[in-house]
């Protein structure tokens, strides 16, 4: 009966986001819809022994093997819907039999996300029988604001890989880690960027599969070599099956450097909202002061504000290598996994550590893009509804995350679409999360009660600032003396509240007890 009413709920809710995302289909799409037509090309055209050597186009192949043949499925549906769409030298193709298509194709493949949620809402009703819950969840994660823009207007197939993410936390929570482990490997070869989560999946597993734990913490003696070799030929198995034909061809090496291109620079042409941005502010701060009081002598070549992607200097402060960001990256997760590793580790704390390592990897790592915030917010959904320090931080990251994805967003056509969307959303979050963190009896002190003033501040500021960027600035300004300042202020703004919110949750890890959920608690 839990089961019949938990899929029910969620079914409505994705179908009602279904019927949304359908009113997208003659939106605003990225150059990503290109990418990924040029992809379905590629893989239907050519042999595989040339799929990461062809570059006809400039979005060649970049993502793992895996995906690769994720395209070659679909190239099959495409060439039957509309041959031209498959073929490789019909650069941005889009007619409507292909928008259609290719839209539609992101539709379906949420099931994948739906089946993800329908499963953690059965685990989350043994403890809690409220469909309050699953309510929430359910709207959070199937009509998330992030999947919406990313995947249905500016296109890709997140909603698909965040839904396998979370297919491998619930088998963790479920203690069936094989097949936690199966589902995790599968994704890193659909998507090499979740390898930053990587970290928190070997911890967890080696210590609660291969040991056994006592009362002071993990046993040694307890190691079974036998379910070592178990976990690590299943996830080898998986990883032959995706590169093994391209190391048969010996064409290993070109595949990976098209996973991992650092020649693409430190940041992103728009910057994502994480320390770097905050850096390069600074750089930049700091080479007008040196010019404006001869401190020292400043390069008049284009330093990281220039909004390009390739290699360039900072001016003044030191520039940042790869070696670098992966450095603060390693430092800034491992605290955490050592916590997972000393302290009794149930799956919660498993899935905050997984959240504590997207915050890493979206704050300190390579060239990152402002979508990658959603391996925080995704996975972060699970946990909001649980405990009020965990929803404080969530409704502060998802604030300035899906802030800092409006300018994905340019078009003036547009502005209503991202506006409105963020704004019910957002209101949905806060009155759910209000209803679920407060019993009936203590309701007052309004949506935002649940927050600390200083959070409460933040956000109104926070949105003060993008009633400028997206409304007053165009008419102040009409992009003729600072083109740049709307861009620089959803950066620099979001950047403090997703720097907030790592700290809080951090601490909270770290020095708050392993919990279990009890609603309403804190």
């Amino acid at each position: 009966l839990k089961m019949a009413t938990t899929s029910n709920i969620t079914l409505v809710i994705f179908l009602l986001s279904t019927c949304i995302k359908m009113l997208f289909l003659p939106a605003y799409k990225s150059t990503d819809f290109e990418v990924h037509r040029n992809w379905l090309a590629i893989t239907h055209s050519l042999p595989v022994s040339k799929w990461y050597y062809e570059d006809t186009s400039e979005w060649t192949l970049d993502y793992p093997p895996f995906f690769a043949w994720f395209e070659w499925l679909l190239s099959k549906l495409a060439v039957v819907v509309d041959s031209e769409i498959v073929k490789l030298n019909n650069l941005y193709y889009s007619s409507w039999s292909c928008i259609l298509f290719q839209r539609f194709s992101v539709m379906a493949t949420d099931l994948v996300l739906l089946y993800a949620v329908q499963q953690y809402c059965v685990q989350l009703r043994k403890k809690v029988n409220q469909d309050k819950y699953t309510v929430l969840l359910g709207i959070l994660l199937l009509m998330n604001y992030g999947l919406f823009i990313v995947d249905h207007i500016h296109f890709q197939y997140n909603g698909m890989l965040f839904g396998i993410l979370l297919l491998s936390v619930v088998r963790i929570y479920q203690e069936r880690y094989l097949e936690g482990a199966f589902w995790f490997a599968c994704l890193l070869n659909l998507k090499h960027l979740f390898l930053y989560v990587a970290p928190a999946y070997f911890v967890f597993l080696l210590k609660n599969f291969c040991f056994s734990e006592g009362r002071h913490g993990v046993l040694l003696k307890t190691f079974s070599i036998f379910k070592f070799l178990k976990l690590g030929i299943l996830v080898i198995f998986v990883f032959l099956m995706s590169f093994g034909p391209f190391i048969a061809m010996g064409q290993l090496g070109q595949v990976l450097s098209r996973l991992f291109p650092f020649k693409r620079g430190l940041c992103h042409s728009y910057w994502a909202a994480n320390f770097w941005a905050l850096y390069n502010v600074a750089d930049k701060m700091a080479s007008i002061l040196g010019k404006k009081f001869g401190l020292w002598s400043v390069s008049p070549a284009g330093g990281m504000t220039s909004g390009l992607v390739g290699e360039i200097e900072h001016q003044v402060l030191p520039s940042i290598p790869p070696w670098c960001t992966i450095l603060l990256t390693l430092v800034a997760i491992l605290p955490c996994l050592v916590r997972l590793w000393t302290s009794p580790s149930p799956p919660r704390d498993f899935l905050r550590c997984l959240v504590l390592c997207g915050f890493a990897s979206f704050l300190f790592g390579w060239h990152v893009h402002e979508k990658a915030i959603m391996m925080v917010t995704i996975p972060l959904c699970l946990l909001a509804v649980e405990r009020k320090v965990w929803a404080r931080c969530f409704t502060v990251v998802t604030f300035a995350g899906h802030i800092g994805l409006f300018p994905l967003l340019f078009q003036p056509a547009e502005l209503l679409i991202k506006t409105v969307m963020f704004v019910c959303y957002s209101l949905v979050t806060l009155i759910g999360l209000f209803i679920i963190l407060k019993p009936p009896k203590e309701y007052g002190g309004g949506i935002l009660s649940f927050l600390t003033a200083f959070e409460r501040s933040y956000l109104a500021l926070l949105c003060f600032t993008q009633v400028y960027c997206c409304f007053l600035h165009p008419l102040l300004d009409s992009g003729t003396h600072y083109p740049f300042l709307p861009l620089l202020l959803t950066s620099v703004s979001c950047s403090f509240g997703v720097i907030w919110s790592w700290a809080v949750f951090y601490h909270d890890f770290i020095f708050a007890p392993t919990s279990t959920f009890k609603p309403h608690t804190e």
